[in-house]
């Protein structure tokens, strides 16, 4: 009798004492942990992994609670980190799903150029990676703040960029027969001229009426971007660049560029397809650097050039 009854004391110490240690706070890493458990893990690779992390001090402790609530689900995710914790508040953050993310800003009017060298430098994802997934896609990864993992693609990261996309043109409501294509590529070109939301309307009419009267949109950043894709973008353009053949140099093609040439955010979208009504043909930077003058003919449009050359100069 006196056995049966250490026994059970035994038994009843050592559950009491199991059920402390998943309530005691524990740290076995010095810095902070990111771990990825992907869908359908198992509670023993979990607990594995945990325990080899130094997030819980032993794997078994994952698996007591796991087997104290065996209906609660598991969230698939990435997961960080930072400071001790009992291996219940472990398995809760599981359970709930309290997945790490971080944020991820695309400026307006970046093209995947400017994309790919972000990614890279803030250590997110090969650059050369993310060229190759969005080979196709510009001007239609839409500029927004993503909250990402660092188990992301680049494949995924285009789908979630361009589903955005779709999102922000369903949101302007164009008409079904509009060339989309068309409309963002204007709308490119009109981003990369001017980050005055309330210039761009303008800046669009410009580029309507020569497209209209026959004339080239003589654009510089098509000129950039030609040579961008070419690999032979120096930082300025040269006499070279602006006598390059190449489709999207706009100075020696008339009409809009192939394709995109940035991915422009929700006012530029609005601008191409919704002109100002103008008669302007031109625009150059005002001379104290605040937007644009416009004019609808060349003899004032020199005038603003050479008062835009003055300043410049005296500066």
């Amino acid at each position: 009798m006196k056995f049966r009854w250490k026994a059970l004391a035994l038994a009843v110490g050592l559950a009491v004492g199991a059920y402390y240690s998943l309530q005691s706070p524990f740290r076995g890493f010095e810095h902070d942990v990111f771990l990825q458990f992907p869908k359908g893990s198992g509670t023993r690779a979990i607990a594995q992994k945990l325990a080899d992390a130094g997030v819980v001090r032993f794997a078994w402790q994952f698996w007591l609670a796991r087997a104290i609530h065996p209906r609660t689900t598991v969230q698939a995710g990435e997961y960080r980190f930072e400071q001790a914790a009992s291996v219940t508040d472990v398995f809760n953050r599981l359970s709930r799903g309290d997945v790490y993310y971080f944020s991820f800003t695309v400026p307006e009017g970046s093209n995947i150029f400017d994309i790919a060298m972000l990614l890279e430098s803030e250590g997110i994802m090969s650059g050369e990676d993310f060229l190759k997934a969005a080979a196709k896609l510009e001007g239609f990864l839409f500029p927004s703040t993503y909250r990402l993992s660092h188990s992301v693609t680049a494949e995924a990261l285009c789908q979630m960029m361009n589903a955005q996309f779709h999102k922000e043109w369903n949101k302007l409501m164009p008409d079904q027969d509009t060339d989309v294509l068309e409309v963002v590529t204007l709308a490119s070109l009109v981003e990369k001229e001017t980050g005055i939301a309330a210039e761009r309307p303008r800046v669009a009419s410009v580029f309507q009426n020569r497209l209209r009267t026959g004339m080239a949109l003589d654009c510089d950043p098509t000129v950039i971007y030609a040579a961008l894709l070419e690999k032979r973008y120096r930082g300025a353009i040269h006499r070279s660049d602006l006598d390059s053949k190449h489709p999207y140099n706009t100075y020696q093609h008339r009409g809009l560029p192939p394709g995109p040439i940035a991915n422009p955010g929700a006012s530029s979208l609005a601008a191409a397809l919704h002109p100002a009504e103008t008669e302007f043909l031109y625009f150059v930077a005002r001379p104290d650097g605040e937007g644009h003058v416009f004019s609808s003919n060349l003899a004032s449009h020199d005038k603003a050039v050479e008062s835009y050359r003055r300043a410049r100069k005296a500066r």
